[in-house]
């Protein structure tokens, strides 16, 4: 996919709205995790530590890696869609702002309430992100380039990127907590939720732009299939037909 590939369809206007709308609420989920102070999720662990070593917000520090992720995409051979510029950039300013925006609190009931609502948040960004198919974002690309690249599971190489991302993130001072755990263990049944429910019609942006053609769906679109994958783990290979078998190009959030 190139960035400009994937601006058609019947359907456009709508996959634009999801994709920036769902960027904005991700970095909004991530920082009221931040807020919550009863830990970050794998990424927002080493963000948070290197901000704290380097002075840098939060926000920009998630720029500086998603920028450096991306680099590495270039030995890999991943190629970015517009879904994965945006996200370099949207998530971080949108953490900063809610950052700007919502102050510390004091007290368990109030970080727990944060960290529930960041988690469902995360979610539904999730969902809306990855459903309008804009491209994977960088992290996410690394991930399936290296399954490709590899040939081991998503799973391992998904799990053997977020603990070197968390221990990382820990040793410089990020924060990991009883949130970290919650978030691993719902993010994947959050986000094949709100997958299928804002899943945009492919079959009809198919037909849109090759009147005639018959193109037959028999399982989950394989972007699809790999981010939830990418979200669930285990139980997600185990049940969504390609989640397994990504192939060179797959575009996943």
């Amino acid at each position: 996919m190139s960035i400009a590939s994937g601006l058609r369809g019947r359907h456009l206007t709508r996959r634009l709205v999801q994709l920036y709308v769902g960027l904005a609420l991700y970095g909004t989920s991530s920082a009221l995790l931040v807020r919550g102070g009863l830990g970050l999720e794998p990424w927002g662990v080493l963000h948070q530590g290197l901000a704290e070593r380097t002075g840098l917000s939060i926000g920009v520090v998630s720029i500086v890696v998603g920028a450096i992720v991306l680099l590495l995409w270039i030995p890999i051979r991943q190629r970015p869609g517009l879904g994965t510029v945006s996200n370099v950039f949207v998530i971080g300013l949108a953490m900063d702002g809610t950052l700007a925006l919502v102050p510390e609190t004091d007290g368990l009931p109030a970080g727990i309430a944060l960290l529930v609502l960041g988690i469902v948040l995360n979610g539904v960004a999730t969902g809306l992100y990855i459903a309008a198919r804009f491209g994977p974002g960088p992290r996410d690309g690394l991930m399936t380039g290296l399954h490709r690249l590899t040939g081991r599971s998503i799973r391992l190489v998904r799990t053997a990127i977020e603990i070197a991302v968390v221990a990382t993130g820990f040793l410089l001072g990020g924060s990991v907590g009883v949130g970290t755990v919650l978030y691993a263990l719902a993010i994947g049944p959050l986000a094949q939720f709100f997958l299928r429910w804002f899943a945009v019609p492919e079959r009809e942006e198919r037909e849109a732009e090759a009147p005639g053609t018959e193109m037959p769906r028999t399982e989950m679109p394989e972007a699809e299939a790999v981010a939830v994958a990418e979200a669930a783990g285990p139980v997600a290979e185990a049940a969504v037909p390609g989640a397994e078998a990504a192939v060179p190009g797959a575009q996943v959030p």
